[in-house]
């Protein structure tokens, strides 16, 4: 089922991957594989979002995006879910605490790409995500500086541990960020779509 919610014991480490996912590829599965690994995560669950706010136009139907994420990341570990939908949350803030509420003892880690954290300041009620959970960054082509410099990263500065802590990240008490540099992959969703190869 879609919307339906993957099991998770407490004490397991999931992360919490969100996103459009209009369309979903190897950049997100990429990213996926390496948060598994440096974050020393049980698993991964993608949250397909039925909107995202801050897009002016409307992603395409969730149904179909959940269902080209599924065909493309097949992985034991990783569950791909219309999690939000189900919840009837719109922000991450109130998706994490809506998880956290139905899933006591569970250890989330929100994951984000580094351009997503140099706009996080942008996010509703983002001071709350930063202090709910651990947040486990990886780099994107281009989005080093922006993503270390942005007000985010300036307000918990003191809250960062460094690269080598990554395996622990998810047994800190937020706030905790990690921000890790990842082999770069120029694919994005924004480029596929406007080449008209996700109609």
């Amino acid at each position: 089922m879609t919307t339906g919610f993957p099991l998770a014991l407490p004490g397991q480490r999931i992360g919490l991957f969100g996103g459009s996912f209009d369309p979903p590829h190897e950049g997100h599965v990429r990213f996926t594989l390496e948060a598994l690994r440096r974050f020393r995560l049980d698993r991964i669950w993608w949250l397909v979002s039925p909107s995202n706010p801050l897009k002016s136009h409307g992603p395409a139907p969730l149904e179909r995006r959940i269902a080209a994420a599924r065909a493309l990341m097949q992985h034991p570990r990783v569950a791909i879910t219309g999690i939000e939908a189900a919840l009837g949350t719109r922000f991450t803030a109130e998706t994490i605490a809506a998880l956290q509420a139905r899933y006591p003892g569970v250890r989330f880690v929100w994951l984000m790409g580094a351009d997503n954290l140099a706009d996080l300041h942008r996010w509703q009620r983002w001071p709350e995500i930063m202090e709910a959970v651990p947040v486990g960054v990886l780099a994107r082509p281009g989005q080093r500086l922006a993503a270390c410099l942005s007000p985010a990263a300036r307000r918990y500065w003191w809250a960062r541990l460094p690269a080598e802590a990554a395996p622990i990240l998810a047994t800190r008490r937020p706030p905790a960020w990690c921000f890790l540099d990842m082999p770069l992959n120029p694919q994005s969703s924004t480029a596929i779509r406007a080449r008209g190869e996700w109609p």
